[in-house]
């Protein structure tokens, strides 16, 4: 399994900002921990599926990325319904908000973190996740050679139309992460997601985890999803360049079948950079996507640190159990 050094202190931790909430995932383990409506904190915690993340595709190059892209893919989404759940929950409604009604902080699982197979399930997810797919794919990859196109066809210069799509598509990607930015629910979600980062950056640091140990920590992270969507933009630029003189219909399908080589090769650099995140030219690197994250990022309160902290503890207590096993 993918496990690496910083301080001495090993990391395959990370996790995800959801409503009013945040996931954490460790190399066995996953938490979710959500604040209810009452304020109390609400968590569910599983194992991994141990063929995804302990099997030996876990182990090949540019294969792992796109096997623990997808799972994570699925993971968030299933994060999310549950955090939406949660969140929009009454005390008194439903057996999770009447157990947060009796405790400060209660599971949705087992004390060994079984999974409960109606939790996270059903079709409606699964159809949710290939609609953002699908947008994302349209509006990252599709629109940006349709515009590049009438770029290139009034200029006649296949270069000028290289430059186009890769301008589009990266005044898309930030134009749409400050658009939604803009709006209150994702401003507190983006809240989360400091907290997240601050969690994770205070666990690698050994730092303890309460809110006074995790409070100083920044909310940037080498490992960020945004830093990997933002590698996965500028890969694009480079791997579409020898697409250019393609028909457009062609072009088109190229570039949506060359998606998940781009991603496999962004995963790979994202490790990269982190097993070498103290050498002067990777930060310079990658130094884009950490000035990106102030956009994906809010300075956290610290009830947000609390909902964080809890996630993650439960992660590290569940994978201790595990591990005991």
């Amino acid at each position: 399994m993918y496990r690496e050094e910083i301080l001495g202190k090993p990391f395959n931790y990370g996790g995800q900002a959801v409503l009013e909430g945040v996931m954490m995932r460790g190399s066995k383990a996953v938490a979710v921990a959500v604040r209810d409506p009452k304020g109390q904190i609400v968590i569910h915690s599983e194992p991994l599926n141990a063929r995804v993340y302990g099997g030996p595709i876990a182990k090949l190059p540019f294969l792992r990325g796109l096997t623990m892209l997808w799972d994570s893919l699925v993971l968030g989404m299933r994060a999310l319904m549950f955090s939406a759940d949660i969140a929009a929950s009454e005390i008194g409604g439903g057996a999770m908000a009447a157990q947060a009604a009796a405790e400060p902080m209660v599971s949705a699982d087992t004390a060994t973190g079984e999974p409960k197979p109606s939790v996270f399930q059903g079709p409606v997810m699964y159809g949710t996740l290939l609609f953002s797919l699908a947008f994302g794919i349209g509006l990252f990859f599709v629109t940006p050679k349709l515009l590049a196109q009438l770029v290139q066809g009034r200029t006649g210069s296949v270069v000028w139309g290289l430059v186009a799509e890769g301008v589009f598509r990266l005044a898309l990607f930030v134009g749409y992460i400050w658009l939604i930015g803009r709006l209150p629910d994702i401003r507190r979600v983006f809240g989360y997601h400091g907290a997240e980062h601050k969690t994770i950056n205070a666990y690698e640091a050994g730092a303890p985890l309460t809110v006074e140990g995790v409070r100083p920590f920044t909310t940037a992270h080498a490992r960020c999803g945004t830093a990997f969507l933002l590698t996965v933009v500028v890969l694009s630029i480079l791997v579409f360049a020898p697409l250019a003189r393609l028909p457009l219909g062609w072009g088109l399908a190229a570039r949506v079948l060359l998606i998940p080589v781009i991603a496999m090769l962004g995963y790979e650099f994202i490790r990269f950079s982190a097993r070498h995140i103290h050498n002067p030219l990777m930060r310079a690197l990658i130094a884009p996507s950490l000035a990106l994250q102030s956009l994906t990022t809010r300075p956290p309160d610290d009830s947000m640190l609390e909902v964080a902290i809890a996630a993650l503890e439960r992660v590290l207590q569940v994978e201790g159990g595990l591990a005991a096993d």
